[in-house]
């Protein structure tokens, strides 16, 4: 199968942001008289964004009292500290090279909202050569809805099905399948206690460093 673009997922799977949105977290725990979260606490909910890490910090969930609360301050520290610590895994920016070396497009199709995404993609000097970038907001439906995957596909004009979509959540595998795009799973994001293996994605990564070659091969 000739394989004619590649989407990510944005946390967890292109880039490593844990210790930035777990800084963030400290600071809400800390001005609230709380004490932190140790970096192996937090890092396996980073990919269930800002209300799991209010849920792990806080215990209180989308719709409870002081949520919002919480929610607000998390967002406006987390969005003036962005890019402290977030950078690609190990591997991706060869990735990246090789994709377009093929000269294939690749983009990016995340939950995070748009006005967190596009400046953390300037400050790592991505936005340009993404091809597409689809936010959480940038529609009415977010993953796992395959709305925002096809979306993708189409302003770039590529086949979902000769399109391989790789992401660390099981929504975005379900978002893949959905969209009929190749599913890749990976090993290397945020997890926490799920099990990538069992989200029974077309394919599954455990290194970050072996997603050059895995994609390579998938080129022909």
């Amino acid at each position: 199968m000739t394989i004619e673009a590649v989407l990510f997922d944005l946390d967890g799977t292109l880039l490593d942001t844990a210790k930035d949105l777990g800084s963030a977290i400290n600071h809400v725990l800390k001005i609230n008289h709380k004490a932190p979260l140790s970096f192996e606490e937090s890092r396996p909910f980073v990919s269930g964004g800002t209300p799991a890490l209010i849920n792990l910090g806080f215990g209180i969930k989308i719709g409870e009292p002081g949520y919002d609360k919480l929610k607000n301050e998390f967002l406006s520290y987390y969005e003036s500290n962005l890019c402290e610590y977030s950078s690609p895994f190990p591997g991706i920016m060869e990735t990246l090279d090789l994709i377009e070396q093929k000269q294939l497009a690749w983009g990016i199709v995340t939950n995070k909202p748009g006005y967190l995404t596009a400046p953390l993609l300037t400050q790592l000097s991505l936005s340009e050569r993404s091809s597409v970038t689809i936010s959480g907001d940038t529609y009415e439906k977010k993953k796992p809805d395959p709305y925002p995957l096809l979306e993708a596909a189409k302003i770039i004009d590529v086949n979902p099905q000769k399109t391989l979509y790789v992401g660390d959540d099981e929504r975005d595998i379900i978002a893949a399948k959905a969209a009929n795009m190749i599913s890749v799973s990976v090993g290397w994001g945020y997890p926490g206690e799920k099990n990538p293996k069992s989200w029974n994605a077309d394919f599954h990564i455990e290194s970050s460093e072996e997603l050059t070659s895995f994609i390579e091969f998938q080129i022909g």
